[in-house]
């Protein structure tokens, strides 16, 4: 039963919905939306790109994986330092009400501040692009983590802490064999979103400092008007979107079943 569900659900399907959002993108570029190209002139204006995915002819005319890669690799530099800084902010807000008193009120003000604003203040702190970038893609996608992880704290059940005090546990031992495990599927959902956060920054970011990834690309067929290019842009900001949480998924699951 699994094998004759497997193609339809994982195959079948996707296949049949992405037939059908290419035949209504060609319907409307037929009918209402005639400025927009159709799916065969996207991919004959972008196929170079597609099929020549590491060639770099230019800072900003490269291959799309080359893109990618560029993003990627910053996405990874400040998700990871963005996870360093809201696991033990999320530990400290789960367990010490004082501190939750003092600086939640702080944390859900930063929180929906925009990477528009971020990077500004990037860029005059570290006088650098890059790690202005890190900074931003940071300081926006930690507090996923930092409020699931906190909540994750506070949900751990008091027979567990009762306990640790029993038997005399260590505060790190605690952590470790109480808390963390307790906390972690928190901790995952926090970080899944977290890193979806952190590949839209990194996207802004690029628009705006024109460093040579798949925002800096998208920034600068924006400004030359070339749509095809643009579309490409969307569908691998997506499709690596996708990836990604895809493979915080199998992460997630693999650690809960070591």
């Amino acid at each position: 039963m699994f094998e004759r569900r497997f193609p339809l659900d994982w195959l079948v399907l996707p296949l049949v919905g992405t037939l059908l959002v290419v035949v209504l993108w060609q319907a409307s570029c037929q009918t209402w939306a005639k400025g927009l190209p159709t799916p065969l002139k996207t991919w004959e204006m972008s196929k170079l790109y597609v099929l020549e995915p590491f060639a770099k002819r230019g800072e900003l005319d490269q291959g799309i994986l080359r893109f990618t890669w560029n993003s990627l690799v910053l996405v990874a530099k400040g998700f990871l330092l963005g996870v360093i800084l809201g696991v033990p902010l999320g530990f400290i807000l789960g367990t010490s009400k004082l501190f939750t008193r003092a600086f939640d009120p702080i944390i859900q003000i930063l929180r929906p501040v925009s990477p528009l604003a971020w990077l500004p203040l990037g860029v005059c702190l570290f006088q650098k692009l890059e790690p202005a970038a890190v900074f931003t893609i940071a300081i926006c996608s930690m507090w996923p983590t930092v409020v699931n992880t906190a909540l994750g704290v506070r949900s751990v059940p008091q027979d567990y802490l009762n306990v640790a005090k029993v038997l005399q546990l260590s505060t790190w031992t605690t952590i470790w064999k109480i808390y963390l495990p307790a906390t972690l599927p928190y901790m995952f959902t926090g970080f899944r979103l977290s890193l979806g956060i952190a590949w839209l920054v990194i996207v802004a970011a690029e628009m705006l400092t024109g460093m040579p990834g798949v925002g800096g690309f998208l920034s600068q067929e924006y400004q030359s008007l070339i749509y095809e290019h643009i579309i490409l842009c969307i569908v691998v900001i997506g499709l690596v979107g996708f990836v990604l949480d895809r493979l915080m998924s199998v992460v997630e699951q693999r650690l809960k079943f070591a």
